[in-house]
């Protein structure tokens, strides 16, 4: 073989190792990238993972290993605000205490599914208090800040306090469900305005009376700021190719409803206890600001990204005051794209400072798990530490969430499909390949790689390798344009085409014959890199019984208690299912010394991994097509063509099967 192919350099880089430290250089392309800050009241579950940080960990290894650019991924916790407060009076600790306890979750939750942060911090830090502030009174230096008073929830109790909107609950305007949190209703779905709800109850007491008290804030004049954020959009929109979102169509039209009826004050503090305190000069006119901390999510949260940069390096201002060397990238779900393409950019103009401002949007719809949602208070569907009781390995965790990564519609989690892509596409495909490449190597050339243009009887098969580098080097292209665009589902589908033409290169060449038979006489050596010495060739993936699909959705189908009462088991989510059905599933989990294969039931033919493939990804169109609303004549119809083509496919495979 006289010609090469090309390398898929970083497809297995390693995690960047702790403490490497990177600052961007000039003239460059220095990539920055940030994934969603999840808040520390609970742990993530399989959608908030594939959501922001696994997505975001996939391109930061794409860009640090395969591109060689200079790449920085951080991420941490969102520790301060309502949520925080309320999760810890229920579970009667301190909100430091619950922050600190959370934060090790989160933690090692990502660690186990091989998430390689640069640096994952928290927002609960005095340098996050000082920038939030230095933020806030360069807002009102500029008068970009306005004071307001509204009504707002208040506790007539021993403390006479304000209430935030989650501390409140009362009877739904709009449906008169009894149960309407502050700030909505799960019921029907509704925004609301804590004032709004009928017969309002305090959550903390419910004999106490709330009434309605006028309380002062300061709001940032996003209306003032609107004209140059609209620019900003439409510039950023188009040279970093955002994501399909509300914001903005394809056309680059302005479409979020919000620019559109035009923007108004937001405000920037609250009367809570637990977050970063209101910077008040003596002189100020403005002194009952001083009793008041700032909005959480509507404001200080999006500044942790740079408060933990901050934090990692003194050397912060080079990542975050650099437009023009600098690209920030940042991964999230559809219900985040408000603050991150409007808000932040907003507070960030009207700051004046030249921020490196937001170059890439990458965002997800929803994933559901079995055709429902997860839900923590209902114990229902995989959550952080749950993930590594299955006894999957992450590696399989990782390749199934990024095959149904919800890109331009909801997906749903499925037991069976999770089971036939381990089986199907990772072992029968993807791992045989491999195994059977390093099993070669390790059997004829002592595990060293040989010299790669010996003469030898394959000369025949030289049309055979012409092809085949022709074929990968086109996949090659089609993986790199696809990466370049942050399409991550179909950078991975292309990956798997890359293995699946290696299986058939290996059976149309006589390799894979000459394999099996230990016919070294019929054997040249192949054009890759000599001189390198491999390791004891070991399994990559091992087969799933497919009865363990029911084990797992019973497992975590949730429990009639939680349903019941709503909350009630919203920390036992944490530490996995019950006692019963833990016990359950240690009992019947899978046994890898037991289940270790290279090629089930012999190799299969390149047809059969073909098709295998075919019917994985055609059961996730059918999904996403059956979770879209509304529906209409027009999807109905698509769905139905989706379907047919789908049995098409599966009746093929049963025939080969024969």
């Amino acid at each position: 073989m006289t010609q090469r192919i090309r390398v898929a350099e970083g497809l297995l880089r390693s995690v960047p190792d702790p403490g490497q430290l990177v600052l961007p250089k000039d003239g460059e392309q220095n990539i920055l990238i940030t994934s969603a800050l999840p808040y520390c009241n609970n742990v993530p579950h399989l959608g908030n993972i594939i959501g922001s940080t696994l997505s975001a960990d996939v391109y930061s290894r794409r860009c640090a290993g395969t591109r060689n650019r200079r790449t920085l991924y951080i991420c941490g916790t969102d520790e301060y605000g309502t949520a925080t407060e309320t999760r810890a009076l229920k579970e009667g600790i301190s909100p430091r205490q619950l922050c600190d306890k959370y934060y090790e979750l989160h933690r090692e939750t990502y660690e186990w599914f091989d998430i390689g942060f640069d640096y994952f911090g928290r927002t609960s830090t005095p340098l996050h208090t000082e920038i939030s502030q230095e933020i806030y009174l360069n807002l009102k230096k500029d008068d970009n800040l306005v004071r307001q008073e509204k009504e707002q929830t208040y506790c007539e109790d021993e403390q006479n306090r304000f209430l935030a909107d989650r501390f409140v609950e009362g009877i739904c305007p709009h449906c008169n469900s009894d149960d309407a949190r502050g700030d909505q209703c799960d019921t029907c779905g509704r925004t609301l305005d804590a004032v709004e709800l009928i017969n309002p109850r305090c959550i903390l007491d419910k004999t106490h009376k709330v009434v309605t008290r006028i309380s002062a804030h300061m709001y940032v004049r996003l209306d003032k700021i609107q004209p140059q954020t609209e620019n900003w959009i439409k510039e950023s929109w188009r040279k970093g190719k955002w994501s399909p979102n509300s914001v903005i169509n394809s056309e680059g039209v302005l479409i979020d409803a919000r620019l559109k009826s035009g923007l108004r004050p937001s405000p920037v503090t609250r009367d809570l206890k637990w977050g970063v305190p209101v910077p008040v000069a003596d002189d100020d006119p403005d002194q009952e600001m001083k009793e008041k901390v700032f909005c959480e999510w509507s404001f200080e949260a999006p500044i942790g990204y740079v408060s933990i940069t901050a934090n990692l390096t003194p050397e912060w201002k080079q990542w975050w005051f650099n437009p023009k060397n600098v690209h920030l990238y940042q991964f999230m779900g559809k219900d985040n794209v408000y603050f991150h393409t409007i808000y932040f950019p907003s507070v960030q103009i009207g700051d004046g400072r030249d921020w490196s401002t937001l170059h890439h949007l990458s965002t997800t719809e929803y994933l559901n798990y079995e055709g429902g949602k997860f839900s923590k208070s209902h114990n229902r569907g995989v959550f952080g530490p749950d993930a590594k009781e299955t006894g999957i390995p992450p590696s399989v965790w990782r390749y199934y969430l990024l095959s149904t990564r919800p890109e331009t519609a909801d997906a749903t989690f499925s037991w069976d499909d999770c089971v036939a892509a381990n089986n199907n596409i990772l072992l029968n495909n993807f791992g045989n390949f491999v195994n059977r490449a390093l099993k070669f190597v390790s059997s004829y050339y002592g595990g060293t790689i040989p010299e790669g243009d010996t003469p030898g009887p394959l000369s025949p098969n030289d049309e055979i390798d012409s092809e085949f580098v022709a074929d990968v080097n086109g996949l090659l292209k089609d993986y790199t344009e696809a990466m370049d665009a942050v399409k991550l589902r179909l950078g991975l589908q292309t990956v798997m085409l890359i293995s699946q033409r290696g299986n058939l290169y290996l059976q149309s060449s006589g390799l894979n014959k000459a394999l099996m038979n230990e016919n070294l006489d019929t054997l040249r050596a192949i054009d890759i890199l000599s001189g390198h010495h491999i390791g004891t060739p070991e399994y990559l993936f091992t087969k799933i019984e497919e009865k363990k699909a029911d084990v797992w959705r019973a497992q975590f189908s949730g429990n009639d208690s939680a349903a019941a009462t709503p909350g009630a088991n919203e920390t036992h989510a944490i530490s996995g299912t019950s006692k019963r059905k833990a016990a359950a599933a240690k009992k019947s989990a899978p046994n890898p010394a037991k289940e270790q294969v290279g090629e089930v039931d012999g190799p299969k033919s390149a047809e059969a991994l073909a098709l295998d493939s075919k019917i994985v990804e055609q059961g996730g169109l059918v999904r996403e097509l059956k979770a879209r609303t509304p529906r209409t004549k027009e999807l109905e119809e698509e769905t139905a063509v989706a379907i047919a083509e789908l049995k098409k496919l599966k009746a093929e495979r049963a025939a080969l099967s024969k």
